[in-house]
This record gives structure tokens, C-alpha cells and sequence, in this order.
């Protein structure tokens, strides 16, 4: 996969389609199974895509304050960690 055009690497590539499936995924998601407005842990009235703008810009939060409180260069357990908050925000959020 050539990526030098853009001066890409391939984890940033992957991230960038990652998050470009999830978007297709939750609105075929959203034509398929609308979704209802409701309170859970949040203490706001969201739908299904707040939870998923809210978990995204958490997980943004995390890496940065990962990679701002060490020096370690693997991203392994922020992203562990942004995955499961990501998920309990998304089914109970």
C-alpha cells in the first residue's frame, strides 16, 4: 500500500479507516434501527451518535494524557483502555 503521496504511515491509515468504518457502520446502523433518545450514565438525554462522539473524544483524551504522563512509545493499554470505556459508554452511556 503505497501511502507516501500523503506522508502517512500505516497506523495512521489505519486509524483513519477505522474510524471512517465505525461512521458507515453506525449509519447503517441508524437507518436500520433508529435510535430513541434516553438518559443511562450520562447525565444528559444522547442518542447513539453523542455516545459515540463522547467515547471517540475520550479516547482522544486518554492517549493524549498517556502520551503527555509517560514515555513509553506503545499504545497498547490506552487503547485497551479507550476500547472498554468506549464500549460501557455505548451500551449504558
Amino acid at each position: 500500500m503505497d501511502l507516501e503521496w500523503m506522508a502517512w504511515t500505516v497506523p495512521t491509515a489505519t486509524f483513519f479507516a477505522v474510524i471512517a468504518l465505525i461512521l458507515v457502520a453506525m449509519t447503517l446502523a441508524e437507518i436500520r434501527w433508529p435510535s430513541v433518545p434516553r438518559r443511562g450514565l450520562i447525565p444528559m438525554v444522547t442518542t447513539r451518535g453523542d455516545r459515540l462522539f463522547l467515547s471517540l473524544m475520550l479516547a482522544a483524551f486518554i492517549h493524549l494524557g498517556f502520551v503527555y504522563a509517560t514515555d513509553m512509545e506503545a499504545l497498547w493499554l490506552p487503547l485497551g483502555v479507550s476500547a472498554a470505556l468506549g464500549i460501557l459508554i455505548l451500551r449504558f452511556g
